[in-house]
């Protein structure tokens, strides 16, 4: 009988140090304190936390925040995101109140409302979006509300229910250039991605859109521009540029770190293809300066 091998783990890749620019000081002050307590007591979940987001601390002292809704397990296992992946559980009717609650009783006057992907649903999820949306309107009627949406697998029932909710600004992430969609978005399309902004288009023609790439993932500069260009066809209104920053080792590494130098160069490319405005950094996130956003694309409509 032979002697059982030890078993050894594969070595983790190596990583490059992160550039100075991508440092930010730790959350720590009263607002970020109060919303994380009135997270925990109330049973919500934010993607600010769940994403590992690095502007966390100054959009919460910004009474800005990103609720995610429909629980913390994706039904997808995108090569980028930090969300749990696997069967979800969570069915919770009583959440939309809690959102609309806490955010009135906040007094937040900015709210980004996203998800898990919840291909497991019927209509994806866009119900909960919806009665989320009604019951902000309700608790906070004077909080600005955007809705960050999955790709609900293209169906147009879903994006129907989600429009008629009335929402300030529909947003659903790009995120990468068409090649790289099967290596980073498992169960995402590009066309259909392209394919809710034009149907939104068609259904709310005055309603302000929005979509973000992130960057490093292995982009090619000119495959950038023509996905930044098919975007601004589908009269995307308001788009967002950051840095991929890896998750975990289990994650796709980054190709490369993009200078504030080039993000600035992006930026000016976009307002040229006539963006109504474009956040474009290394820690720009969807959510990052969402309220500047939304004046910026308004003054700029």
């Amino acid at each position: 009988m032979g002697l059982p091998l030890p078993l050894l783990a594969p070595p983790e890749q190596p990583t490059s140090p992160k550039p100075a620019w991508l440092k930010v000081r730790a959350p720590g002050g009263p607002s970020y304190i109060r919303l994380k307590g009135l997270m925990r007591e109330w049973n919500l979940h934010s993607v600010c936390e769940e994403a590992h987001c690095p502007n966390i601390g100054e959009c919460w002292e910004d009474s800005t925040a990103t609720f995610m809704i429909l629980g913390d397990v994706c039904t997808r296992n995108c090569g980028y995101c930090a969300v749990a992946h696997g069967k979800p559980v969570w069915e919770d009717r009583e959440e939309p109140e809690r959102v609309g609650r806490a955010v009135g009783e906040l007094g937040l006057e900015y709210v980004v409302i996203t998800s898990v992907n919840r291909d497991d649903l019927a209509d994806g999820g866009a119900g909960a979006f919806a009665a989320t949306v009604r019951a902000l309107r309700r608790f906070a009627p004077a909080c600005r509300v955007e809705l960050l949406i999955p790709d609900f697998q293209g169906r147009p029932d879903a994006l129907r229910i989600v429009l008629d909710a009335a929402p300030d600004i529909l947003n659903h992430n790009t995120e990468t250039v068409p090649r790289l969609y099967k290596l980073a978005r498992h169960g995402g399309r590009y066309e259909r991605t392209l394919e809710i902004f034009r149907r939104a288009r068609r259904a709310a023609p005055r309603l302000l859109t929005k979509s973000g790439i992130i960057l490093g993932l292995g982009e090619e500069h000119l495959e950038l521009l023509e996905t930044m260009r098919d975007l601004r066809t589908a009269d995307v209104n308001i788009l967002t540029l950051g840095q991929y920053l890896r998750p975990s080792v289990q994650h796709l590494p980054v190709a490369r770190y993009y200078t504030p130098e080039e993000f600035a160069a992006l930026a000016e490319a976009g307002r040229a293809m006539g963006f109504a405005h474009v956040e474009s950094g290394p820690l720009v996130r969807s959510s990052y300066h969402a309220k500047r956003q939304l004046d910026g694309a308004a003054a700029g409509a």
